[in-house]
């Protein structure tokens, strides 16, 4: 009973559509960030324009791209960033994060922390 049971459920769940649909992305002028200084407990928000860096607390900020759902501008932000520590040039993060979900794919740095909370539409 219990095997008819999982094997219906797996016949639903791969039949039935994908959750995550494809959405069509649209690239946006740039990218509204906050940054946290973990020491003295003070944060920014900035705006960077795509393919420009913005130096925030001790970090360069450089924005490739962001990106959010044709379907709904005010929906999720996806941006690509390259993060050093001012001056340097070792890359702390490179990659894209996601503004819904900034733990997924995060700045790994001892007093500094950056994260994406929407892209510029207009």
């Amino acid at each position: 009973m219990i095997r008819n049971l999982a094997a219906l459920a797996l016949c639903a769940f791969v039949a039935s559509p994908v959750a995550a649909q494809h959405q069509n992305a649209v690239s946006a002028a740039g990218a509204v960030l906050r940054a946290l200084d973990k020491v003295d407990g003070k944060t920014i928000d900035f705006s960077v324009q795509s393919g420009g860096a913005v130096d925030a607390f001790g970090l360069t900020v450089e924005l490739a791209d962001c990106r959010y759902p044709a379907e709904n501008p005010t929906g999720d932000a996806f941006a690509y960033m390259i993060i050093r520590d001012t001056g340097e040039t070792e890359i702390d993060f490179q990659g894209w994060m996601i503004a819904s979900s900034p733990a997924l794919n995060a700045l790994d740095h001892s007093r500094y922390d950056v994260w994406v909370l929407r892209c510029i539409t207009s």
